[in-house]
Parts: C-alpha cells; sequence; structure tokens
C-alpha cells in the first residue's frame, strides 16, 4: 500500500498481517479523499479503527492538523508509530492510542472532531455501536463528516438523524459512504417538542 497524495505521496505503507486487518483500497480512499478535499486541509481527525493506519495517515499527508488513531491491537499500533516517525509527521499532531474502539469514544467528548474514519471488522456489529456512541459522547463538531464502510451487501446500520448520506458506493465487496453531522441531538430534540 501507498500513500495516494499530499506531503508523503507515493510512500509505501508496510505492516505485518494481523487477523482481520483489511486496509482500505487505493481506490477506495481516492475517492473518499476526493470527497474530503474541499474540507481536510487543517481538519481534526479520529481513525477509529485505524488497523494499517492508511486512512490516518492519508488525511495527516493531505493537510489535516491533528489525527488521533486508535487500534487495540498493539502490534498494529507499533507499526503505525513506526510510519509516522519515518514520515517525520512534524507539521501535524499525530496521535495513536491503544485502547478499544468504543471504550475510547466514553473518554472523546472533551474534543470534537471534524472528519471522523470508521471502517471497524465487517464481521463484528461495531459500526452501529460507534455511530451511536460518537453521537450519544458528543464526538462530532457540527458539519463533521463521517466515512462509513461495511461489507456490501451489508448496507449501513441506521444512522443517527442528525446524520446525512451525502454518497454511497461500492467496490467489489466493499460498500463505502460519506454521511455529514448536520445539526446537534438537542436541536433535533427540540424541533420534535
Amino acid at each position: 500500500m501507498r500513500i495516494i497524495g499530499g506531503v508523503w505521496r507515493g510512500r509505501k505503507l508496510r505492516f505485518s498481517a494481523h487477523a482481520g486487518l483489511r486496509p482500505t483500497p487505493d481506490r477506495i480512499r481516492e475517492t473518499l479523499f476526493n470527497w474530503l478535499q474541499p474540507v481536510i486541509m487543517g481538519a481534526r481527525c479520529l481513525d477509529l479503527f485505524a488497523g494499517s493506519g492508511a486512512l490516518g495517515l492519508e488525511a495527516s499527508s493531505r493537510g489535516a492538523a491533528r489525527v488521533v488513531m486508535v487500534e487495540k491491537n498493539l502490534q498494529a499500533c507499533r507499526e503505525i508509530r513506526s510510519h509516522v516517525e519515518v514520515f517525520a509527521a512534524k507539521q501535524v499532531e499525530v496521535e495513536v492510542v491503544t485502547a478499544d474502539s468504543l471504550a475510547y469514544l466514553q473518554s472523546c467528548s472533551s474534543q470534537r472532531f471534524d472528519i471522523v474514519f470508521l471502517d471497524p471488522p465487517f464481521e463484528s456489529n461495531l459500526l452501529g455501536l460507534s455511530c451511536a456512541s460518537l453521537e450519544r459522547n458528543d464526538c462530532l463538531a457540527i458539519g463533521s463528516y463521517i466515512y462509513l464502510e461495511s461489507r456490501g451487501c451489508s448496507g449501513l446500520p441506521a444512522l443517527p438523524c442528525t446524520w446525512n448520506l451525502l454518497h454511497s458506493k461500492q467496490a467489489g465487496e466493499v460498500g463505502y459512504y460519506l454521511a455529514r453531522k448536520e445539526f446537534s441531538l438537542l436541536e433535533a430534540k427540540s424541533t420534535v417538542n
């Protein structure tokens, strides 16, 4: 795998095979970052199921101001940290957190993200749980973009009522989507009452 665009364009990402590791293919990453191109510069990003780190590192390369990559596999975290050091990511604040993703979301309300990448293992129910937890724990700024990836035949879980689905595509067995948080849950409740 390689970084597709930005200051680290063409740099190769090397990582060992871990059970369940399924890096987002170059073609999908290119489409995703074309969608995000107008908003990536200076963004605060969260790569919640970092795996190989490809999405978070791509965001860093393309001008994100801050990137937090959360991964529970210790070996994968070591490899991501190694890439960050090799790429000399000094112009971007990059944090690699070894933690369970849902546990991390319980503590993230002190910071809000502009872009969140959700690419959990396909065989889990973590996509729906992560969407609900992001909303419940107030981890998203109004206008935030949320990238979601799932097995194509599975589709998406129910998204929070504050989110609007902007893009929906499929490549092989992978379904990938981009949503946007349009308003707060508090605003949604006040319009219902």
